[in-house]
């Protein structure tokens, strides 16, 4: 996603939380490919570490939001941080990254906002009640900010981004990424370069006329 914002000639700023080799990596693809991307640690659901990486950067015209993690359990067996800290770095994290974008956006007159949720959010999926609880609150969030924010011609969206062959799902068990695979339309996972193109759409001015919509990027999936 950051390649492609970077390919439309952003200056993009990519952040990660704990995984500094893969950002390593992916900066040097970056500088190899000369795409204006540089790279911040931030967790998204830290209010303190929000504020500072947007005091350090100024203000943005763009914001994805494409940060999470899941923590899939019963609900029976589901502790209170299990819920929390799932919805923190999902809904907090896009709340906090929007507040904080918000203002330089709606002085402008001009700004995209864009979260990444998923088909769980729209549909459920049995083990995820906080991870569907979180892209729902997302999509939620996304269609109210669309109406606060779009008489100053900024647009908010959502991007419903199925299976993907990403970290997130490489401890899959097998017969899990087959149920979920035999769920698929297309029987397939996606890759996240299907992905970026719907993002990176949403970001420009080609969809000035489009805010407060879900797009699915899911395979047929939903």
């Amino acid at each position: 996603m950051a390649r492609a914002l970077a390919r439309d000639g952003l200056e993009v700023v990519a952040t990660y939380a704990r995984d500094e080799d893969a950002a390593r990596a992916a900066g040097e693809r970056a500088r190899a490919e000369r795409l204006s991307i540089s790279l911040a640690r931030c967790d998204a659901g830290s209010s303190a570490e929000v504020a500072a990486l947007f005091e350090r950067i100024g203000p943005v015209d763009v914001v994805v939001h494409a940060a999470g993690f899941t923590r899939d359990r019963l609900l029976a067996s589901m502790s209170d941080r299990d819920f929390d800290d799932v919805l923190a770095v999902h809904l907090r994290g896009g709340f906090l990254a929007s507040r904080h974008a918000l203002p330089a956006m709606l002085a402008r007159r001009w700004g995209r906002i864009v979260y990444v949720v998923s088909p769980s959010g729209l549909v459920g999926r049995r083990g995820q009640t906080n991870y569907a609880a979180a892209k729902a609150g997302l999509i939620g969030l996304c269609r109210a900010l669309a109406r606060e924010a779009g008489p100053a011609g900024v647009t908010v969206n959502c991007v419903s981004a199925g299976l993907l062959d990403t970290a997130l799902t490489a401890d899959l068990a097998p017969d899990v990424r087959a149920e979920l695979i035999d769920a698929i339309p297309l029987h397939r996972a996606g890759r996240p370069e299907e992905v970026a193109p719907a993002i990176a759409f949403l970001c420009s001015d080609r969809a000035s006329y489009v805010t407060g919509q879900v797009i699915a990027v899911d395979g047929g999936l939903t």
